[in-house]
């Protein structure tokens, strides 16, 4: 896991040269196309990069931007109106089947299907119009790292073709690169952590995906149960399982969100809780228990993939720390098959 979470500011840097110029043609033929709907088709940490996705979609191209939810297909056998729609699968390994199954629906009904994979070989690129493909090499972690961050990357990609806002995307791999260098930090922080058995993960934006995935990372590697929430949701009710020293992890960047991730710090000093912060901007850190510092000129759309770096870390050495091996967890495999 370490060593594919630090290969990930050259897998960026190899997928943006071998890609651009696909998604150049491919934002050309949608652009041309009356398209009103993109959904998004994925399970696990791929869906966590989905949900990224929605909101930079959402944001950059103004078109609706939904989740599917494969159920509705797999079991309840729905037929859905897609001839307006594009409709994208995300997967690793490419071979999910109940994925590739609404990636086949959605074909039938009419709409151009995109697939954004690792593996060129696989059922999902076989079936899809046009393919993505995450040039990560093959990754062997049961935690996702590396194929997480280049599938956040494609939606960079197909956002700054499709819409009209233009993301200085190929800044990211330096950014990462930085984010690599808080190693020795993160892992002496997280002795801090050694036994927590329970957490909330918050995140709010675009960081939003990142409060999933992190939590998903510390339940799969670390046996911790770990909530997520935007900073917004968490007022509504679930700050109440809070009290005294009760781990709250923030993604808190400089931006948009700054004030609600605000609010929320100053109501967990009050309630005594421990925060932990991944932030850029030197406010929140002063109002967290602890902080890891990213870069103050770090613009907040192009925070996601850097400030998901320093948390896969905290992952990774917590499982450590707790005598477990992040590379081996127990119940799971590198490929999930579900209908």
């Amino acid at each position: 896991m370490l060593t594919e979470i630090a290969e990930q500011p050259d897998v960026l840097e190899r997928t943006i040269a071998a890609e651009r110029e696909k998604l150049v043609k491919i934002g050309d033929f949608l652009r041309q196309k009356d398209i009103d709907l993109i959904v998004l088709v994925a399970r696990g940490s791929s869906d966590n990069a989905a949900l990224f996705g929605r909101y930079l979609l959402e944001v950059t191209t103004g078109i609706p931007v939904s989740l599917s939810a494969p159920s509705v297909y797999t079991l309840y056998n729905a037929k859905l109106r897609l001839k307006r729609a594009v409709v994208i699968g995300v997967s690793q390994s490419g071979e999910g089947d109940d994925i590739n199954h609404v990636l086949e629906a959605a074909k039938d009904a009419g709409a151009f299907t995109l697939s954004i994979t690792n593996e060129a070989g696989s059922t999902m690129a076989r079936l899809t119009d046009e393919t993505l493909l995450i040039h990560a090499g093959r990754e062997k972690s049961v935690a996702a790292t590396k194929t997480y961050t280049g599938q956040m990357l494609h939606f960079y990609m197909l956002a700054s073709v499709v819409g009209d806002k233009r993301i200085d995307y190929s800044r990211i791999p330096e950014y990462t690169s930085k984010a690599l260098e808080l190693k020795e930090q993160v892992e002496e922080i997280v002795q801090r952590y050694a036994f927590m058995e329970n957490c909330v993960i918050v995140g709010r934006g675009m960081n939003y995906g990142n409060s999933y995935e992190l939590a998903l990372k510390l339940m799969e590697t670390c046996y911790v149960v770990a909530e997520r929430f935007s900073s917004a949701d968490f007022f509504h009710g679930p700050l109440a399982i809070v009290e005294r020293r009760f781990p709250v992890i923030l993604f808190g960047p400089s931006g948009v969100t700054k004030k609600s991730n605000i609010d929320l710090l100053d109501r967990l000093r009050e309630l005594n809780a421990d925060s932990l912060s991944i932030t850029n901007d030197e406010e929140i850190a002063g109002l967290s228990s602890r902080g890891i510092s990213m870069p103050a000129e770090l613009d907040e759309f192009l925070s996601p993939i850097p400030f998901i770096v320093p948390a896969q870390l905290f992952a990774a050495y917590l499982a450590e720390a707790k005598g477990l091996d992040p590379d081996a967890p127990r119940s799971l495999a590198k490929v999930t098959k579900t209908l």
